[in-house]
């Protein structure tokens, strides 16, 4: 039992073999169980804290911080159902490769199943979405469990920057009183540099292989799904002009802006695909993969309905192999397999060029056809916000927000050189936690970070802008409210309102689900900025709340059903374009 103290030695060590480990933020959530860490971690020179006051945003602002610098982050809080509210954070973690650790904070065996309060069974709590779990023993003098919690951190660390990276949970019971014996303060330790942890590099036979199979295609094709890796960019685009190949890019693969050559990149894949002309006649005869599935349902279901041979190129035993006919899978780092695979090339390649010339163009006339049509709008577009993003100047990451945002930017992000990098919550996809991700991004770095979201994600994760504001954040928030879920209005759902089912108003009631609410009161209640745009100031106010300091929200209204004819007026814009030059 408890000598009375809290040894500090084993505390310690924890945070020691965090920082050791590549640990550079830890959001902290108040509680009393958790009391011994919390001060562990706030003593520790070399570690940015960051109090939250609700766990299931303070989980999502650690993970954003995880995305934003590619290290591993932590969150810490007290048991029982505080670190149930990890869970939505947890899960996008595993599905979204982001090392996030989960610090839960327990009560010792004495006190399981007697009823004590705030206890629960905490043991794997969230099951197979943790890629491990341990459990550290409870503080002791004893020199050997100083050395024990140290393996099981390292160990941790280990395990969630391996590729494919994920969450652990460390659970960590103590004992009353929760007061340490004696200093907090750890030992210099430091972190490491930054550098990319590279999963597997095929071997020369391998890529001799794909190599082979490469130069003999006519037609091939490399699309690059959400990817978000140093140095891929250059790699994918020196693979693809060695091939003589398209490169379709989803916006979350960084390949369409940025300083890295674009001549090959196609951004308008899904304007384009659109028309059925152009889908059935640019038939692929080989495709290289890399990334996630794409964000675009269209460029999928191409994809699996083609018959094409495909290569999917992931690493670290991930399974993002999509579904279709002949896809091969090819566990290798993606930057080394491109890089490797340019370079045996060496012009050997039997492209068709006007194979890729037919794409550039299709790619150059719809980029054009969208932005004459969209100089032409006097009313608000969401699609408008991913141009009045491209123009930026600064150096800055986009948070696309789920649902319609991230749709929304892949289809009308151009190519640009912007020097923008564009993350997302695609892992689970959900619309939870957007706000919380945006600005843990912003706390963990120094860029200008922008996140556009929709107003139901708004509603979700309202604690983030009181704590954004609370914290003294620089972020910028582009809301875009079309008073409810403005994607239902594109899907099968809109045709709900069907009496002869009993639904007579079936689509307003559970899909397009108004809330009526004013965000700007609320937003300046909360601690932000709030300034209303339209289609004219959208740009000219984003310039501007990029360059100051503090936390805007940039209030775009718009209406659901207007917000459909004018994708559908944006799409015949593209199809005219691409009909007058065929």
């Amino acid at each position: 039992m408890s000598s009375g103290v809290t040894p500090a030695a084993p505390l310690r060590a924890v945070v020691e073999e965090l920082v050791r480990g590549g640990v550079q933020d830890v959001v902290i959530c108040p509680g009393s169980r958790s009391t011994p860490m919390a001060l562990a971690l706030q003593a520790a020179a070399t570690l940015r804290t960051w109090v939250h006051l609700d766990e299931r945003s303070g989980a999502f602002f650690a993970l954003g911080a995880a995305r934003a610098t590619r290290r591993p982050a932590a969150v810490l809080a007290t048991s029982g159902t505080a670190v149930v509210g990890f869970a939505p954070a947890v899960v996008e973690a595993r599905y979204g490769r982001v090392p996030l650790i989960a610090l839960t904070a327990d009560r010792p065996p004495e006190l399981k199943g007697v009823g004590a309060p705030q206890t629960i069974d905490q043991v794997e709590l969230y099951g197979r979405h943790a890629k491990w779990y341990a459990e550290l023993p409870l503080p002791d003098e004893a020199p050997e469990a100083e050395a024990e919690a140290r393996t099981i951190v390292a160990r941790a660390l280990e395990v969630a920057t391996a590729a494919p990276s994920g969450p652990v949970q460390l659970n960590l019971p103590y004992r009353e009183p929760l007061l340490p014996d004696g200093p907090l303060a750890t030992a210099e330790t430091t972190t490491p540099p930054d550098e990319r942890l590279v999963g597997p590099v095929p071997s020369d036979e391998v890529v001799e292989s794909v190599v082979r199979a490469a130069r003999a295609a006519a037609r091939p094709l490399i699309v690059c799904g959400p990817l978000d890796a140093p140095g891929f960019a250059p790699a994918a685009a020196g693979l693809a002009a060695a091939l003589g190949a398209p490169l379709v890019a989803d916006v979350l693969a960084n390949l369409r802006t940025g300083p890295h050559e674009r001549s090959h990149v196609v951004g308008h894949h899904d304007a384009i695909l659109r028309l059925d002309a152009f889908r059935e006649s640019h038939a692929p005869d080989l495709v290289i993969r890399f990334g996630a599935p794409p964000t675009s349902k269209l460029l999928a279901r191409w994809l699996e309905e083609s018959a094409s041979p495909q290569l999917l190129v992931d690493d670290g035993g991930g399974w993002n192999r999509p579904s279709g006919p002949a896809i091969t899978r090819l566990d290798a780092d993606p930057v080394a397999f491109a890089r490797a695979a340019a370079d045996a090339v060496t012009g050997e390649s039997s492209a068709d060029p006007a194979w890729l010339d037919a794409w550039q163009a299709a790619d150059a006339r719809a980029g054009d056809a969208l932005a004459r049509w969209s100089s032409r709008l006097d009313e608000p577009f969401e699609g408008g916000v991913a141009r009045a993003l491209a123009a930026l100047e600064e150096e800055a990451i986009v948070v696309a927000g789920n649902s319609m945002p991230i749709r929304d930017l892949d289809a009308f992000v151009p190519l640009s050189p912007s020097r923008l990098r564009f993350v997302g919550n695609r892992g689970a996809n959900g619309i939870d936690g957007l706000l919380s991700t945006v600005l843990g991004a912003a706390a963990a770095q120094p860029r200008p970070v922008i996140g556009v979201v929709g107003d139901l994600s708004y509603l979700h994760d309202l604690t983030a802008i009181a704590a954004g504001a609370r914290l003294g954040l620089d972020a910028t928030i582009v809301l875009v409210d079309n008073d409810g879920g403005g994607i239902f209005s594109f899907l099968p759902q809109a045709s709900a309102d069907r009496p002869e089912l009993g639904l007579p108003a079936g689509y307003e009631a559970l899909f397009g689900t108004p809330h009526g609410l004013d965000f700007g009161p609320l937003t300046l209640a909360l601690g932000a900025r709030h300034v209303t745009v339209d289609q004219a100031t959208l740009a000219t106010e984003l310039r501007a709340a990029v360059q100051r300091p503090g936390l805007d929200v940039l209030h775009l209204r718009t209406a659901r059903a207007r917000n459909v004819e004018l994708h559908r007026a944006a799409q015949a814009a593209v199809a005219r374009a691409l009909e007058d030059e065929a």
